[in-house]
């Protein structure tokens, strides 16, 4: 379970957060000022930080370079100010994303998941299945033969061999390689499967990216 830190002196606004997130299956913790906001970063290695700027002890630009010092876990900052000079105060303090108050709880929710799945790809790691092999620099191999994609084919087929023989619906990989805020047609993911399909078919049959009728896709390796 993904341990988020929840730091503001507002009791109401780390209740809102929760409720916001509390349907991800997230784990909480909660401090009401920055220093005790440092020593949760020491002690118990949160994946997650959302910061108040103006909090007591410590304020929230200090918090964030502080966190950064010791790890480089997504931060995203709350402020009641939102103007652009605010905003590059935080982005130079190391923040990763920018919500003011009052915020939508689904628009917090939303670049929560954003973060995390961009800090998944930057964090995450090789995958090798049959013989290809990709990692998070945009490389990706057929055996020793360098090939490369565009951005959203390479996310898809990432997502696909980093859990292979598993089947992802067309939601989750939508979610992960357009973000949850997608408002387009599903056959968008279709249409990238059908392009990954004829790029590899020639290339390799070590695996094979299957139709899951009504559901989704799964990249199935082949056990020679």
């Amino acid at each position: 379970m993904i341990k988020v830190l929840v730091a503001d002196d507002d009791p109401h606004i780390r209740e809102l957060i929760k409720l916001a997130l509390r349907s991800d299956g997230y784990d909480f913790i909660e401090v009401d000022n920055g220093r005790e906001a440092i020593e949760v970063i020491y002690r118990s290695n949160p994946q997650f930080a959302i910061a108040d700027i103006m909090m007591p002890g410590k304020d929230g630009l200090t918090v964030c370079r502080e966190i950064k010092k010791y790890t480089d876990i997504p931060v995203l900052m709350l402020t009641a100010k939102g103007t652009n000079r605010d905003k590059v105060k935080g982005f130079q303090a190391g923040a990763d994303d920018y919500v003011v108050k009052p915020f939508d709880p689904n628009e917090l929710k939303y670049r929560v998941k954003a973060l995390l799945r961009r800090y998944r790809m930057e964090q995450g790691f090789s995958v090798r299945v049959g013989s290809l092999y990709m990692n998070i620099e945009g490389q990706i191999l057929i055996g020793e033969t360098s090939i490369s994609l565009p951005p959203k084919e390479y996310e898809l087929l990432f997502k696909l061999a980093a859990h292979p023989n598993r089947t992802l619906t067309r939601e989750q990989l939508i979610e992960y390689v357009w973000g949850a805020e997608f408002t387009g047609d599903e056959r968008t993911v279709d249409v990238h499967v059908k392009r990954l399909r004829e790029r590899f078919s020639a290339l390799t049959d070590s695996f094979q990216i299957i139709t899951v009728r009504g559901f989704g896709y799964r990249l199935e390796v082949k056990h020679v």
